[in-house]
C-alpha cells in the first residue's frame, strides 16, 4: 500500500469514526440491499467499519497492512480417550447414560431406547448480527463418541463465499456419522433454526430437525437454577463439574474478532475462538453426565462420590414433576425436606407438596406441613416466603372449618392470617376478612 492509499485508509477511518457506524446499524442497512450476495455484503461490512472497531479492540493486535492469506474452509479435530477426566467425571461416563435418563432429561419419549455413544453434541459460533439470513455461523463445532474416543471436531469458515461447501461437508458428515440424536444448550432457540436457515437459502437438505434433541439448558436450569446463581454454561461447568476453565473470551467478542479476521487474516484472532467452542462442548458433555448420574442414582454412583444433598434432591424432584410423575416427585421432596434448605425453598416446597396431599385428600401428611409454614418466623422472610406462611395459615384455616369443624381455631388462624396479610401486597387479607366475617356469624348461630 503506497502513501496515497494509506492517507485514504487514515481518511475513511476518520470519517468512520465520526459517523459513530456500528456493525450492527451497518448491516441492517447492507442487508436490505438485495442486490448483493452475503459475501460482498460482509466485505462492505468489513470496509465500513473494521478500522474503527480495531481502534478500540486493545487486546487485539494491529493488522498489517497487507492481509495474509486465508484459507477458505478448515477442519479441526481433537481426540480425547475415555479414561481421560474432565472435571470430576472421565470422558467415557457419557456411554453410561441410558435411554430412560434421556428422556426424562429431554421430555422426548424418542429417547428411549438410545444412548449418547450415537448422539452428537453441537454447539455454533456465529457472526452474532441482528438474526435472520445476516447470521452466518462460521465455526460449527461438534462432539461425538467413537472408536474408543470422544471427539471434537470443528469445521471453520475462512470464507463466507464458501458457505455452500461447508455445508455440503456438514452434510455428508452427518450421514457417514449415524448419528440418531443431538445434544445442545440453548440449540433448539438458536443453534438448529439457525443452520436450518443456511441449509435452506443454499437449498440443501437438512437433517437436524429430524433427530430426538436434547436441549440440556431447559434440564440444567431445573436441576440447579435454585443452587446457583448463574445456568450459564460456562458457570455451572465450573460449579458442577468442577472443570478447570477461566473465562477465555467474551461472547459479545467473538462475531467482532471474525470480522477482523477476514479483513486480515490473521489466524491468531480466531484461536481463542476455536479454544473456547471445544471447552464449551466439552463442558456440555460434563454436565450431562452430572445430571445424568444425579438424576439415574439420586446420589453417588463411585465410592469416591458423595451422595445427594437437600438441595440437589429438590433438582431431581423438580425433573420428575416437569415428567409428570408428582408422588414420584414428592416423595424426593420430602426427602429433601429432611436435609437443610434456605428458608425459601422450604417454604416452597412445603406450600407445593402439602396441595399434593390435600388433592390427594391425605390430611394426615398436608396438615403437619401446613402447621410448620404457619409457625415460620415471618419477621426475617422476604414477601414470596410471608405469603407461603399466610397460605399454610389460610388451609389450616380452612381444614378446621371444613373437617374439625374447630371454628375457634379457624377463627385464631384467620386473625393471625389477615393482621400478617396487611404486610404484603395481594388479595389475601380481603380472603381472610371474608372468612373471619362467616365464622363469626356460624359461631353466633350456634350460640343463638
Amino acid at each position: 500500500m503506497d502513501l496515497k492509499q494509506k492517507l485514504e485508509h487514515h481518511k475513511k477511518e476518520r470519517e468512520v469514526r465520526k459517523r459513530g457506524v456500528s456493525v450492527e446499524d451497518a448491516w441492517r442497512r447492507l442487508d436490505k440491499d438485495d442486490s448483493l450476495s452475503v459475501k460482498n455484503k460482509l466485505e462492505k461490512l468489513i470496509s465500513l467499519t473494521g478500522a474503527a472497531k480495531i481502534a478500540k479492540a486493545k487486546t487485539v493486535q494491529p493488522p498489517a497492512w497487507e492481509p495474509q492469506p486465508r484459507e477458505p474452509l478448515q477442519y479441526f479435530e481433537n481426540r480425547y480417550a475415555l479414561d481421560v477426566r474432565y472435571g470430576r467425571h472421565k470422558i467415557g461416563d457419557g456411554l453410561a447414560v441410558d435411554g430412560e435418563t434421556l428422556y426424562y432429561l429431554s421430555r422426548n419419549e424418542e429417547f428411549q431406547g438410545l444412548d449418547l455413544g450415537s448422539a452428537l453434541f453441537f454447539d455454533l459460533e456465529t457472526t452474532g448480527l441482528a438474526g435472520g439470513t445476516g447470521t452466518i455461523p462460521f465455526l460449527v463445532g461438534m462432539g461425538y463418541y467413537r472408536d474408543d474416543h470422544f471427539v471434537v471436531a470443528q469445521y471453520f469458515l475462512g470464507d463466507p463465499g464458501e458457505e455452500e461447501r461447508m455445508l455440503a461437508e456438514l452434510t455428508a458428515f452427518f450421514k457417514e456419522g449415524n448419528f440418531r440424536s443431538i445434544v445442545t444448550y440453548n440449540g433448539k432457540a438458536f443453534d438448529v433454526p439457525l443452520l436450518e436457515t443456511r441449509f435452506i437459502l443454499q437449498r440443501q437438505k437438512y437433517v437436524l430437525n429430524e433427530w430426538p434433541h436434547l436441549d440440556f439448558l431447559f434440564s440444567a436450569r431445573s436441576l440447579w437454577k435454585h443452587k446457583y446463581e448463574s445456568c450459564r454454561l460456562f458457570h455451572l461447568a465450573r460449579e458442577v463439574v468442577a472443570a478447570d476453565r477461566s473465562e477465555d473470551i467474551p461472547g459479545a467478542e467473538i462475531p467482532q474478532r471474525y470480522f477482523d479476521y477476514l479483513r486480515t487474516g490473521d489466524f491468531g484472532l480466531i484461536e481463542p475462538i476455536l479454544y473456547h467452542n471445544q471447552e464449551d462442548i466439552l463442558s456440555l458433555l460434563g454436565l450431562v453426565v452430572a445430571g445424568a448420574k444425579l438424576f439415574k442414582s439420586e446420589g453417588a454412583t463411585n465410592e469416591d462420590e458423595e451422595g445427594p444433598t437437600a438441595m440437589d434432591l429438590v433438582g431431581v424432584g423438580r425433573i420428575f414433576e416437569t415428567a409428570g410423575e408428582m408422588d414420584r416427585s414428592v416423595a424426593i421432596f420430602e426427602r429433601a425436606l429432611s436435609g437443610i434448605l434456605p428458608v425459601g425453598i422450604e417454604v416452597a416446597l412445603k406450600e407445593k407438596i402439602s396441595f399434593h396431599f390435600k388433592r390427594a385428600k391425605n390430611y394426615d401428611k398436608a396438615v403437619p406441613l401446613w402447621t410448620d409454614l404457619s409457625e415460620k418466623e415471618w419477621s426475617v422472610l422476604n414477601e414470596r416466603e410471608i405469603k407461603g406462611i399466610l397460605a399454610g395459615l389460610r388451609q389450616l384455616a380452612i381444614h378446621h372449618e371444613r373437617h374439625t369443624r374447630d371454628l375457634v381455631e379457624a377463627v385464631r388462624l384467620s386473625e393471625e392470617g389477615l393482621a400478617l396479610a396487611e404486610r404484603v401486597p395481594g388479595k389475601l387479607k380481603d380472603d381472610f376478612r371474608g372468612r373471619l366475617k362467616r365464622l363469626n356469624a356460624k359461631i353466633l348461630k350456634l350460640k343463638t
